[in-house]
C-alpha cells in the first residue's frame, strides 16, 4: 500500500484508460503518472493545489466570510487596539459616527465616539482591554443627545470590539408605556372613571371597579358579557354603530348613553371609544366610562 510518503504511481497509458477512478483518488491522495518508467507528472486535488498555490484555503475562506458578514450588518462595529485607538470599522459605524472610516482609524476611541469619555463606558472599555471583561449594556448620549445605543464590549486578539445598534425607538416604546401604567392608575385611584376592555366580539375582556361599582355587578361576572347588554335597550343601536365605525376608521369615538344598574336604574353616562390594534390586526375596543350629568330645570 502506498503511505503519504511513497505515493501510488500510474503508467500514462493506464492512467488514460482509467482516469475516471484515478482522478477520485486524488482527492485522498497525489498521484504520480510514469513514462516510459519513470515519474512525469502528480495529479492532485484542486484544493491542494489551491493550498500550493498560495489561493484561499478553507480558513482563509473563513476569514473573508466572518469579515464580509461584519461588513454587511446593520450594528455599528469598531474594532480597537489595545492602545484604545480605532483599529477598523464597518461602514454602519462609519453611517453612526457620520465620519468617514479612513478619518476614524488610529483615532483614539473617545475622540472618535464623542460621549465616551464622560460616560460610565469608558471605565468598562479598559477593563475590557486590561481584564478581557465584557460588558453589555445601554447606554445614552454617546453619539447624540437623547439617544440610546446598545452597547456590547468584546474582547478579541487585537484588543477589543464595540458592537453599538440604535434602541433609541425601544426607549421611547418603553418611556410610553411607562405614562400609559401611569395613567392607568391615576383612573384606578380616582374611582370614578370606569374602564371596560372588550374583544372584536364586543365581550367583556376586562371591567376595572369603577365600571362595576356603576353597575353593581362583580367584576368576573361581567367578563365574556357583550358591553351593550349593559346598556339600556335604546342606546344599544347607538353604540353597536359607533363600535362598527371604530372597527372600520380606527378613529376614537365619544357618544352619550345609558348605563342599566343591576337594581333596573339607568345611569346617564358618556362613553368614549378608541380601538386596541397590535401591529397585524385588531384586537377589540377600549370602552371609557364616566357619569352624565343631566341639568334639573
Amino acid at each position: 500500500m502506498a503511505s503519504r510518503h511513497d505515493p501510488q504511481r500510474v503508467s500514462a497509458a493506464d492512467f488514460i484508460r482509467g482516469f475516471a477512478g484515478w482522478r477520485l483518488r486524488t482527492a485522498r491522495a497525489p498521484v504520480v503518472v510514469t513514462h516510459h518508467g519513470k515519474d512525469a507528472h502528480v495529479l492532485i486535488s484542486l484544493a491542494d493545489y489551491r493550498r500550493l498555490d498560495g489561493g484561499p484555503g478553507e480558513g482563509d475562506l473563513l476569514a473573508a466570510s466572518q469579515a464580509a458578514l461584519v461588513e454587511s450588518i446593520r450594528d455599528a462595529a469598531i474594532l480597537i487596539d489595545r492602545h484604545a485607538c480605532v483599529a477598523a470599522v464597518n461602514p454602519a459605524a462609519s453611517d453612526l459616527l457620520e465620519t468617514a472610516a479612513s478619518d476614524l482609524l488610529r483615532r483614539p476611541l473617545a475622540e472618535a465616539v464623542p460621549g465616551l469619555a464622560g460616560s460610565v463606558l469608558h471605565a468598562h472599555l479598559h477593563r475590557m482591554l486590561d481584564h478581557r471583561e465584557r460588558f453589555s449594556g445601554e447606554v445614552p448620549g454617546l453619539v447624540a443627545p437623547r439617544q440610546w445605543l446598545r452597547v456590547d464590549l468584546i474582547p478579541l486578539p487585537v484588543g477589543g470590539a464595540m458592537v453599538l445598534r440604535d434602541v433609541s425607538e425601544l426607549w421611547g416604546t418603553l418611556a410610553e408605556q411607562d405614562a400609559q401604567r401611569a395613567l392607568a392608575d391615576a383612573i384606578e385611584a380616582d374611582a370614578t372613571v370606569g374602564v371596560a376592555h372588550l374583544s372584536v366580539r364586543e365581550a367583556v375582556d376586562y371591567a376595572n371597579p369603577a365600571l362595576a361599582a356603576m353597575t353593581g355587578a362583580d367584576q368576573a361576572a361581567m367578563r365574556r358579557v357583550r358591553f351593550s347588554a349593559l346598556l339600556a335597550v335604546g342606546s344599544r343601536a347607538a353604540f353597536a354603530e359607533a363600535l362598527e365605525t371604530l372597527f372600520r376608521t380606527g378613529a376614537p369615538a365619544r357618544i352619550a348613553s345609558e348605563l342599566v344598574t343591576r337594581e333596573g336604574d339607568v345611569l346617564p353616562v358618556t362613553l368614549a371609544l378608541a380601538e386596541r390594534r397590535s401591529a397585524y390586526a385588531s384586537e377589540g375596543a377600549v370602552v371609557v366610562v364616566t357619569r352624565r350629568h343631566t341639568k334639573v330645570r
